[in-house]
């Protein structure tokens, strides 16, 4: 398969490989609601309303991120942090984005380093 999009240096917390785009997050736990919060250094903090058990807190934050790219949750992979709050994950083929994350993209497009042209949304 052809990569249309070009790699990214990993100078924030989301870029491109191929096709994949990879995003470090902050995970926080026990929050009141599951939401995409702020971006603190080169992680994305995204807030889970779910415990810190076993495993679970990171499955609820890959089925809410399925939703917000339009994917499938086969389509996201866990790289690191299924059990730590410090994570990387890589989504394929994401079809849509959070507003946080158009904007980074945004970025991306205005100095030429990646190709937009998926459709965004605003979260």
């Amino acid at each position: 398969m052809k990569n249309s999009k070009p790699v990214t240096t990993n100078s924030s917390f989301c870029y491109w490989e191929g096709e994949t785009l990879v995003l470090n997050i902050l995970g926080r736990p026990r929050a009141k609601k599951t939401k995409i919060g702020k971006v603190i250094g080169k992680q994305l903090e995204i807030h889970v309303a779910e415990n810190p058990v076993r495993g679970q807190a990171t499955a609820h934050l890959v089925k809410f991120l399925a939703q917000e790219f339009d994917v499938a949750e086969r389509a996201i992979t866990v790289v690191f942090g299924v059990y730590n709050v410090n994570k990387q994950l890589r989504i394929v083929a994401p079809k849509r984005f959070p507003a946080t994350i158009a904007k980074q993209q945004g970025k991306f497009a205005a100095s030429g380093s990646l190709n937009v042209d998926q459709k965004f949304s605003e979260a």
